[in-house]
């Protein structure tokens, strides 16, 4: 497995690519504070960023272990994602910054429309969305939906399945700049149509998604030994 140092290629998304009243300004902005933020308190490491399409329309699949998991993959991936978020979080001065961001709000346990019809809107116009399938912060693929297959066919998106270790600190001892490991999988061609197409495109992307994180969970040990030097493996 190889990283790419950086791995953040300069994309400026079109106001179509965002849902209205984003602002691409403040997002840019955004994402280039939050890779020197999050610099200072983790070791992150993004490893084969350059699988992710650097163009058209992507649903970003990734595994949810944390909150940090969402700042991670929206500053450090080489395109900024529009997030599927939780609503109760779109509230206050936290609600306006996450709208301004690009992010939209869902819904759980629900057939959210309104969020779905505007991810859509999002991939139809080239730009990425990103989606935690578990839908809750378990760390495992067990309870994979059909949303992300679904939002891939509406807009014929490919699927981009991304694993992130570290972010969960409760079962770890404490240190001084913990890794955080991002590996992007290979790219996905859209579903099949129908819904036989919809099931084999989520055993797929759950597949995947168990499959890089056993990659991750079985060279991290190594990589995350304090005395090593990964300066230039950082993101």
């Amino acid at each position: 497995m190889s990283s790419d140092g950086d791995g953040v290629r300069p994309a400026r998304p079109t106001p179509g690519m965002l849902p209205v009243g984003s602002s691409p300004g403040l997002r840019g902005f955004a994402r280039r504070v939050g890779r020197f933020g999050l610099r200072a308190g983790w070791r992150i490491r993004l490893w084969h960023g350059e699988r992710f399409p650097e163009s058209g329309p992507v649903v970003l699949v990734a595994n949810h272990s944390s909150l940090l998991d969402g700042p991670v993959l929206f500053a450090v991936l080489p395109r900024g994602a529009t997030f599927l978020v939780k609503h109760e979080l779109f509230r206050g001065p936290l609600g306006w910054a996450l709208r301004k961001l690009g992010q939209v709000p869902i819904r759980r346990g629900v057939a959210d429309r309104g969020a779905l019809l505007t991810a859509s809107g999002v991939l139809r116009a080239g730009g990425v969305v990103g989606v935690f399938p578990e839908g809750t912060r378990q760390g495992t693929m067990a309870a994979a939906q059909h949303g992300a297959a679904w939002l891939a066919r509406s807009a014929g998106a490919r699927i981009v399945p991304v694993a992130c270790r570290g972010t969960a600190r409760g079962s770890s001892r404490w240190r001084f700049r913990p890794g955080v490991d991002v590996l992007v999988g290979e790219p996905m061609e859209p579903p099949r149509p129908g819904r036989a197409g919809l099931t084999a495109a989520t055993e797929r992307i759950r597949t995947e998604l168990v499959g890089l994180l056993a990659e991750l969970d079985g060279s991290r040990p190594e990589r995350d030994d304090p005395d090593e030097d990964l300066r230039g493996n950082e993101a």
